[in-house]
């Protein structure tokens, strides 16, 4: 893991989530690229002139930032982009080789209902990259219990899971793994690719209504860290393909999610 992203929002705990990202990448060795974007819109005379002076003072107040932080001597650069965050992300993972992007649940101007809002929202949905979204005031901390949930064990591409690999190497950290029978499954759900139960044995089968029940269900037992779950059409995520909030009713987690992208398959 070598560059993480962090999409600078608007939300005053903005510093919250880019210190766990510096400290993050500390432990890791990896760079930080915050990434600044802003819509500029004006008469073709006047847009670059208007689109630098943005630029120039965001970049400004993001180093003023940057510079009241404890870098531990991690690289923290500034990635700036003219335009909708969804197309500012494609570009910029492509250009810097992003190995994972870094977010808050959700920015200052949702309501509390809410765990992920429109922006947060819309980057899960509409990217393929690596997520890991951090709650306000998480500390970073070493990530010692991991728990993995999924609705099917079939993956078409096993290196979906080099983040979650990395992070678990770190820390030797244990693995758990839980498959959520849900209505509708299938025998070939059921079927579970080499390379999850390379990661662990460790492996529970659990019958719910939804994969999110599956891990409440099994939450107090197991007590991770961290909770890994994956992004597909039909997953862990499915209201996001019809919406891109996400109510706190619907889903809430008060530790670090990992989302891996499996969309593709």
């Amino acid at each position: 893991m070598n560059n993480i992203l962090v999409p600078l929002g608007t939300s005053p705990n903005s510093h919250e989530t880019l210190q766990y990202a510096v400290d993050f990448a500390a432990d890791f060795g990896a760079k930080v690229f915050i990434m600044d974007i802003y819509q500029v819109t004006a008469s073709a005379g006047s847009l670059g002139n208007v689109e630098q002076k943005i630029a120039a003072t965001n970049r400004e107040n993001i180093k003023a930032l940057v510079s009241e932080m404890d870098t531990k001597g991690v690289d923290v650069n500034i990635a700036s982009y003219n335009g909708d965050i969804i197309d500012g992300l494609i570009k910029i993972t492509k250009e810097l080789d992003i190995d994972l992007i870094l977010i808050a649940p959700r920015s200052n101007d949702i309501n509390e209902e809410f765990y992920l809002g429109y922006t947060s929202g819309r980057i899960i949905k509409q990217t393929d990259i690596p997520t890991l979204i951090v709650p306000k005031g998480t500390k970073y901390q070493p990530i010692k219990n991991i728990l993995a949930a999924f609705k099917s064990g079939i993956l078409k591409r096993s290196k979906v899971l080099h983040p979650l690999i990395e992070i678990m190497n770190k820390h030797s950290a244990d693995v758990n793994l839980l498959l959520v029978k849900t209505p509708g499954y299938t025998e070939d759900d059921l079927k579970i690719n080499t390379a999850l139960l390379d990661v662990s044995r460790n492996l529970t089968i659990s019958e719910n209504a939804t994969t999110y029940h599956g891990v409440l269900e099994h939450f107090q037992t197991k007590q991770p860290d961290l909770l890994c779950v994956f992004r597909r059409k039909r997953g862990f995520f499915k209201k996001l393909w019809e919406k891109s909030t996400i109510l706190k009713s619907e889903f809430y987690a008060t530790i670090p999610v990992l989302v891996l992208s499996v969309k593709k398959d």
